[in-house]
């Protein structure tokens, strides 16, 4: 299935305006992680969450209030998808669900009209969420490591540090606007999570998927068109697998739409963050991997014609 029969779009022809563009979303991002910080949820961060649902809406101000009586009025507060669903994050450990406890007791004592459920309720120590950050950053880090070996034996290793460029440039990317749009958007919540760290990890596997189809498109016409340049080459392999990234990138990106609409507030993290990210490694396969292999092979040409 072709959604496009014959296109000849010169990709490359404007691909210093998108380094510029993309010099700009990676500032913008690492503007926002340096100074609005990263929010990390409680796998990560060590203490105990709790999400409380109450059949009448309550004001959190409220609740600050009656958290304060058992000192944990600096707790993170703040609604969970519905108005009248609040999350509670606090960093003070006790034993077992001690802490837990406590909220329950004092809400049922503060807001003996409201009945609540018990949507969700997590414990993590400080030294398990430690370990978790480290490991996540560990995970993906080693697969940034393994795409370039695997790209670079099945390619050239231009091209698989194209790929791994691409990736950075993903991951940056959407990590920054995670922290620039927490708490931005009514009902949805970005704190970076076990779940959020999956979707990066899934993330980094589609995106090059797409660039290592691309690469191979063109190998293959390397071959066919030998009097062709390789800027030529590279715009007719673009043009050539445009439907195909389209249709891929945008049936999965239809998928997580519906994910993030209709999946609930656990979900919403991980489908936000994957459909980004899916816009993202689209456009970074063709105006990061692909133009960088093409300028690191004119400067390639231009270093052996000044030897």
């Amino acid at each position: 299935m072709r959604l496009f029969k014959k296109t000849n779009i010169d990709f490359l022809g404007k691909r210093k305006y998108f380094y510029m563009l993309s010099s700009a979303m990676v500032f913008i991002g690492l503007v926002s992680m340096l100074f609005k910080g990263i929010s990390y949820g409680i796998d990560f961060q060590g203490g105990t969450e709790i999400v409380l649902a109450f059949q009448q809406k309550i004001e959190i101000s409220d609740m600050r209030v009656a958290l304060a009586k058992v000192g944990l009025g600096k707790s993170e507060i703040k609604s969970y998808g519905a108005d009248n669903n609040i999350l509670i994050r606090t960093s003070e450990q006790a034993e077992g669900t001690g802490v837990a406890d406590k909220i329950k007791s004092v809400v049922q004592a503060s807001f003996p009209e409201k009945n609540f459920d018990v949507l969700k309720e997590d414990k993590i120590g400080p030294k398990i969420g430690k370990e978790l950050r480290r490991d996540a950053l560990y995970a993906v880090i080693w697969a940034f490591f393994a795409i370039l070996s695997y790209i670079a034996i099945r390619f050239k290793f231009a091209y698989g540090f194209g790929a791994v460029l691409a990736t950075v440039h993903d991951v940056l990317t959407t990590f920054g606007f995670l922290s620039l749009l927490n708490g931005l958007i009514p009902g949805l919540n970005l704190d970076i999570s076990q779940e959020v760290i999956a979707a990066f990890l899934t993330l980094i596997g589609v995106s090059v998927n797409d660039t290592v189809i691309i690469f191979d498109r063109i190998r293959e016409n390397e071959k066919i068109y030998r009097s062709m340049s390789l800027n030529d080459v590279m715009n007719k392999s673009l043009n050539d697998t445009l439907s195909r990234t389209i249709i891929t990138s945008g049936t999965i990106f239809i998928v997580l739409i519906v994910l993030l609409v209709f999946g609930g507030e656990v979900n919403r993290g991980f489908a936000f963050t994957m459909a980004f990210g899916i816009i993202t490694g689209t456009y970074s396969s063709i105006y990061i991997a692909s133009a960088f292999v093409l300028d690191w092979n004119r400067y390639r040409i231009r270093k052996t014609a000044t030897a």
